[in-house]
């Protein structure tokens, strides 16, 4: 069985910089870190879809980089990814432990679709067999993705949920990053610098 892990970066991403810190850099450093954490698990291939251009510099040698426009919507993304079972992860969750990526592909063995959710609303990551699910057009911005993708599912069982984490969406949600957590090398550094 074959296994993409996509990290999903939008521009919008960049809202959460800091006072006194670049938005581009930023950005390019949260998506990094989701990158490194997701180029680093067993049995997966890592892939860069992204609306924001020149962040193939972030990426080991060989990893598929993906164009997406802002606001393509995540079902479109989705199919252009080639393997039998997908997770993608929103870039604004650096700190993200390997373990819950683990644990939505786990889930699908019970559920066509696997959410971990967002605190304050939205969705961290999704995971799905592909091609996805017809009667799925997901959102992880969303506020209750999960109700949604239940209510549009032909039975409430077909999602399954993981424990959930954050994202930074905002220059408060940087409160959320733990220093005590391994990982997220590059916004800890830009966060700590400034």
């Amino acid at each position: 069985m074959t296994r993409i892990v996509a990290v999903l970066v939008h521009r919008h991403m960049a809202d959460a910089a800091p006072e006194g810190v670049d938005p581009a850099r930023f950005l390019e450093a949260v998506a990094e870190d989701t990158y490194e954490m997701v180029a680093g698990l067993d049995l997966v291939t890592p892939v860069l879809a992204t609306s924001v251009p020149g962040l193939d510099d972030i990426v080991w040698p060989g990893t598929e980089v993906i164009t997406i426009a802002e606001g393509e919507p995540l079902r479109t993304t989705l199919a252009r990814l080639k393997a039998d079972q997908a997770a993608v992860i929103c870039a604004d969750a650096p700190d993200l432990p390997p373990l819950l990526v683990g644990k939505l592909f786990r889930e699908l063995g019970r559920a066509e679709i696997t959410i971990c959710p967002a605190e304050n609303g939205g969705a961290v990551a999704m995971a799905c067999a592909l091609p996805a699910p017809e009667w799925a057009e997901p959102d992880l911005d969303a506020y209750d993705v999960v109700k949604d993708l239940r209510a549009q599912a032909p039975g409430p069982r077909r999602v399954a949920t993981t424990p959930g984490w954050h994202r930074l969406r905002t220059p408060h949600d940087l409160a959320r990053l733990d220093p005590g957590l391994e990982g997220w090398e590059s916004t800890r550094a830009l966060i700590t610098a400034r």
